[in-house]
């Protein structure tokens, strides 16, 4: 989405820019979704490969059955070793992945921040959640605060009140072009007003 798209809607500046930090956050988070997929993609397709030459293998070497059923248990073990270092990658990329949009842009490296996490301490669910993300967030942004963006709150005023006193007509129409209802109003907002 292009800002140009929501100016030429006529929307205020300060809408237009939560639209697009917004809008940054959803593009940020299937960023990462879809660099998580790739990678699983691409390590699935490297471990297919692997197996297709394991079998080749198997073939050339079937003459010998002590010597196949050797060669199977160590394919079995490194087929298992294969699978639990595709998990542990895939553990570490999801951890990574959550710790980053966890940070989000706030930080002014988000690589070097995601390093100061505690891996250890961090639990991967079932469901994908993470336990412990938020409160090691919390404690970094607390902790190593220069780390971070500065946050600026948006410029609220209250309370203002107009100046009273001699006020002059509303620029768009004089007194005597007012209505009665308009004159009054006006005469009750602006006491002493001068009706010219």
């Amino acid at each position: 989405m292009k800002r140009k798209f929501l100016e030429d809607l006529g929307l205020e500046k300060d809408a237009i820019d939560k639209i697009m930090a917004e809008n940054g956050s959803d593009v940020n988070a299937a960023k990462a979704d879809y660099e998580a997929t790739k990678q699983q993609l691409e390590s699935a397709n490297a471990q297919i490969q692997e197996r297709d030459k394991q079998l080749e293998s198997l073939k050339k070497s079937s003459g010998d059955n002590e010597a196949l059923q050797k060669q199977i248990t160590d394919l079995q073990a490194e087929n298992k070793a294969a699978k639990e270092k595709y998990e542990a990658d895939m553990k570490e990329l999801k951890l990574t992945t959550a710790i980053k949009l966890a940070i989000g842009d706030s930080a002014h490296d988000a690589d070097l921040v995601a390093g100061l996490f505690d891996r250890g301490k961090l639990v991967l669910n079932e469901d994908g959640t993470i336990t412990g993300l938020e409160e090691q967030v919390k404690t970094i942004k607390k902790e190593k605060a220069f780390l971070f963006k500065e946050e600026k709150p948006g410029t609220v005023i209250k309370g203002g009140k107009p100046a009273e006193g001699a006020g002059s007509p509303p620029a768009d129409k004089k007194p005597s072009e007012m209505t009665y209802e308009e004159l009054c109003a006006y005469i009750e907002a602006n006491p002493g007003a001068a009706l010219e």
